[in-house]
């Protein structure tokens, strides 16, 4: 025999159906569950009892849909885009296929093809997209300093800040330290151990944090850069 592919909703058709069937529920209560009427549960009954269970299958499963364009116009479509209009949005390049070539396909269809062809970003993904940051060549040429708040010793101590130095080449961690909190004192400290341990780096890299920036209205000298940020001369992260 072969399978006959059936949606959730005919699968739980089946098995209120067979309770009815079987006595085991009534026909109001299994209209109720199935937000059907009597009279369509009814039918549903006539028609397993003349050709099974498989006979409430969905007549549209496993057919494609008719609003469906087929691979052929869609493939034509991308391949027009691609060489011809690579550079326009899904609206104007929609316009230029009716115009110029005489494919008509709609604004919304045409974007997912050109989103899914991986020629069309969506405003979400253009806000989110960015160069990320190449990693140092050599160790030492640059280390990443950070502080993270958290309840590291869960019930056995209040919250506290690790502050964390990582070599950017190697990824190797170069320093922890527990803190009350991220100050300016408690990053000095961290950094006087890190020095007598390792010597100076090329250069730190941090975050916004503001303990190393300032908010650009109180920035009057200095690029909006803390004591903190200038003495080790973090380099700005990119936007």
């Amino acid at each position: 025999m072969g399978l006959i592919a059936m949606s959730e909703r005919d699968l739980q058709r089946i098995e209120i159906l067979s309770k009815v069937i079987a006595g085991r529920m009534t026909l109001v209560s299994a209209a109720h569950v199935l937000d059907l009427s009597t009279r369509q549960v009814r039918r549903l009954l006539d028609r397993i009892s003349a050709g099974g269970a498989a006979s409430i299958r969905h007549k549209a499963i496993g057919r494609p849909s008719n609003n469906r364009i087929c691979d052929g116009v869609r493939d034509y479509a991308v391949t027009l885009v691609r060489e011809c209009y690579a550079d326009f949005g899904p609206t104007l390049a929609a316009e230029k296929l009716a115009e110029r070539d005489g494919l008509t396909v709609s604004r919304e269809t045409l974007r997912q093809w050109m989103s899914e062809a991986g020629l069309w970003l969506s405003r979400k993904q253009r806000r989110t997209f960015h160069q990320p940051r190449l990693r140092r060549e050599a160790y030492g040429e640059l280390v990443q300093i950070d502080g993270s708040e958290h309840r590291w010793f869960e019930d056995r101590g209040p919250p506290c800040s690790l502050l964390v130095f990582i070599d950017d080449a190697t990824g190797k961690l170069m320093q922890l330290r527990f803190v009350r909190s991220e100050s300016a004192f408690t990053y000095f400290e961290a950094l006087e151990l890190y020095l007598k341990a390792h010597g100076a780096p090329v250069a730190f890299y941090s975050d916004k944090h503001s303990v190393f920036r300032v908010a650009k209205k109180d920035a009057k000298g200095g690029q909006g850069m803390t004591l903190v940020a200038a003495k080790l001369k973090c380099p700005v992260p990119a936007k």
